[in-house]
């Protein structure tokens, strides 16, 4: 239990100072060893520092690691190559002075000429089963990393607690972030992720920056991806 904040919280209650329902909800969350976030934590700490003359702390910025980016795959294209294979008939010589010389090479170059055609089908119809299929080479898949965001409700009024989760995996943080309708940022909260990838917190609709009524933008980033989502607030 936080002790330093539940006596601050119970001096609050006891002097009558700020809103009781939150503060009470803050001193039971301390009992019960709950989640408390910062911004409420910071509500406690404004109203110390006004009524019971704490000291301001300091904040600490957070930092944002980017992740390395994924040079793209330049896959090389397989070209087939076909060779065609061509036969040049060597002319017949006859000798003028014989006609049987004559009517023996006419039939040979007719029987040459039937070998050659004969030879030239086959090559036109060879088994293309003969020439090696190009491999299918499949692009690599990118793997994207899974990033969610939920609020527990769509509007909501002053003080009431928006309840916010998700999941967020090969992350170890997340980072929330609240802006109002003037794209002002009014909450912000680092969460470590659990073990089953989930996170989750509770934040105020209300304080500083919540003094208009309109449409309001949480954003999560884990450094990888990050994601938005839209509620509307009643001030």
């Amino acid at each position: 239990m936080d002790e330093s904040l539940y006596d601050d919280v119970t001096s609050l209650l006891d002097g009558d100072f700020g809103d009781d329902r939150i503060l009470k909800q803050i001193q039971r969350a301390c009992k019960n060893n709950e989640v408390i976030s910062n911004y409420e934590r910071n509500y406690v700490q404004k109203l110390s520092e006004q009524h019971l003359g704490k000291t301001p702390k300091s904040i600490t910025p957070k930092t944002i690691e980017t992740s390395p980016k994924i040079p793209d795959t330049n896959i090389p294209k397989i070209a087939i190559s076909r060779q065609t294979q061509t036969f040049e008939a060597t002319p017949n010589r006859s000798n003028s002075n014989s006609k049987n010389s004559k009517l023996f090479l006419g039939f040979g170059g007719i029987g040459l000429i039937i070998i050659l055609a004969a030879v030239i089908f086959s090559t036109s119809n060879t088994d293309l089963s003969q020439i090696e299929s190009t491999p299918t080479i499949e692009p690599t898949t990118n793997i994207t990393q899974s990033l969610t965001i939920k609020t527990d409700l769509l509007s909501y009024s002053n003080k009431d607690l928006i309840s916010i989760s998700g999941t967020s995996t090969n992350s170890q943080n997340v980072n929330l972030e609240i802006y109002n309708s003037n794209n002002n940022l009014v909450w912000a909260e680092q969460l470590s992720v659990k073990n089953s990838g989930s996170y989750s917190t509770l934040a105020i609709a209300g304080g500083l920056g919540w003094e208009s009524s309109g449409t309001y933008n949480l954003k999560v980033d884990n450094g990888i991806d990050n994601k938005s989502i839209k509620f509307s607030f009643n001030s």
